[in-house]
């Protein structure tokens, strides 16, 4: 077993990295930058399209396909990136000759130092995550925001310093990888299911959330939401020292929001720290990240002061009921990051006008009842695209849903809303599930979304 930053461990070794997306380049980085000797492994893609990924200076071994026994039995760790179930025939097979698998996350927390921020949950990652590193950033002078939000932890890990907070946003895909990885502060903002294509069970899911907090002890902090049956239920064994927020109830402990005032309450007294509409976010999901927020910056001594007036000023992240445009009288909205009905039950909630909803897209074998419950009236015409279109529309028809479009382009879809939609409505793209298939990842369908509107003429 390797030990935190241990670099000279590395050095001269022959790692296995497997997957050339943005994490296994990223590793492979680094581990050439500490003198280990990487090969970049992927089963599917092409050499030369891997080779144009890598920086000129950072020069590996490449193999494509099958991989080699001899390659197996020469290779000392593997490093998978979070796109590669550890599940597989290869996983199985490398644990089989005794070697471990790590995933880009605990590479980095090796090599990394400084004090590390943990978020993860189903919903809500990015927006607190981001929030967290604006905070941070505020009251500290080496603060790095990494990980799931689109940042490899390990292109930052060797610029680090005993000073440096690192917030990180951690996938259940990565949660899997980690062995010593022990952030100061963690936090599950909710579980709800997802991935169960890759998880398979979601007692499976809630097991690998959970492991956020793994390595954690009662001098660390884990923040939790007190109205999540699954987070709720883990505090009560939870390895680090607990802080709940609600947004259903007042707590005696943690911070809870009563009305449109949300409070902090310690030993016996609650104080009032804000009014939610001093915020820009909108809708209860980011209520609930606010006061994740809170109680994860102030775990690390930033001020409230400061801590309100970052949030006050912050805006919604892209691609997360992000507010577009206002064209012909139609509020668009673009809330791609919605990859499962959980996160779309938020948009669809945080909608205050009869709306024109775009859903659909690549099966997670997700169940889209509670989502369908949510629409609650609002929605006016359901545009449907991707290869669950014919799944949510018969589960919209059993609760009594009719006006249902299917589109087999994305163009043809927003053709459609354009159409459906009149003055005082809102067309909000909220998928419900991922853009595979249609998509390389939902960042490009919110931009294609995004270009589309503003293209829009008005009349």
């Amino acid at each position: 077993m390797l030990n935190k930053n241990t670099e000279m461990e590395l050095k001269g070794k022959k790692i296995l990295v497997v997957g050339a997306g943005i994490s296994g380049i990223g590793a492979v980085e680094v581990l050439r930058k500490v003198g280990a000797c990487p090969v970049l492994y992927d089963e599917k893609a092409a050499k030369e399209e891997i080779e144009k990924k890598l920086p000129a200076s950072c020069i590996c071994e490449i193999v494509t396909g099958s991989l080699p026994e001899a390659v197996k039995e020469e290779v000392s760790l593997a490093v998978f990136s979070p796109g590669v179930p550890v599940d597989t025939p290869l996983a199985m097979s490398l644990r089989e000759k005794g070697i471990s698998i790590w995933g880009e996350i605990e590479l980095a927390y090796a090599l990394g130092k400084g004090r590390v921020i943990a978020i993860t949950g189903t919903n809500g990652k990015t927006t607190t995550t981001t929030l967290v590193g604006e905070i941070m950033k505020r009251h500290f002078e080496s603060v790095y925001v990494v990980g799931n939000i689109g940042n490899p932890y390990t292109q930052t890990a060797l610029e680090s310093t005993d000073d440096t907070v690192t917030v990180a946003e951690i996938s259940s895909f990565q949660l899997e990888t980690i062995q010593s990885f022990h952030p100061v502060v963690s936090a599950i903002l909710n579980i709800t299911p997802d991935h169960l294509n890759r998880h398979h069970t979601m007692e499976n899911y809630i097991a690998v959330k959970e492991r956020i907090a793994e390595n954690q002890t009662k001098d660390d902090i884990c923040v939790l939401n007190y109205e999540d049956a699954h987070t709720g239920k883990f505090g009560k064994n939870c390895p680090a020292d607990v802080i709940y927020f609600s947004s259903g109830r007042k707590l005696e402990e943690g911070l809870y929001l009563d009305g449109e005032e949300i409070y902090q309450a310690h030993g016996g007294h609650a104080e009032r720290l804000m009014n939610i509409h001093e915020m820009n976010l909108v809708g209860l999901c980011n209520v609930e990240n606010v006061m994740a927020a809170i109680a994860i910056a102030q775990s690390v001594g930033v001020p409230m002061e400061e801590i309100l007036e970052t949030v006050k000023h912050f805006k919604a992240v892209e691609h997360r009921i992000e507010f577009v445009a206002s064209k012909r009288g139609v509020d668009y909205y673009n809330d791609s990051k919605a990859t499962n009905p959980d996160a779309a039950i938020q948009g669809i909630k945080a909608m205050t006008k009869p709306t024109v909803l775009i859903g659909g897209g690549y099966d997670k074998e997700s169940e889209y009842d509670e989502w369908i419950e949510a629409f609650d009236g609002k929605v006016k015409c359901l545009v449907l695209i991707g290869q669950t279109r014919d799944k949510i529309a018969a589960c919209a028809r059993a609760h009594g849903i009719e006006n249902i479009v299917f589109a087999d382009s994305f163009k043809e879809a927003l053709d459609i809303c354009v159409e459906k939609a009149v003055s005082g409505d809102a067309v909000l793209l909220s998928p419900a599930c991922a853009s595979w298939g249609m998509f390389p990842n939902y960042e490009v369908r919110g931009r294609e979304f995004k270009e589309y509107v503003e293209q829009l003429k008005e009349l």
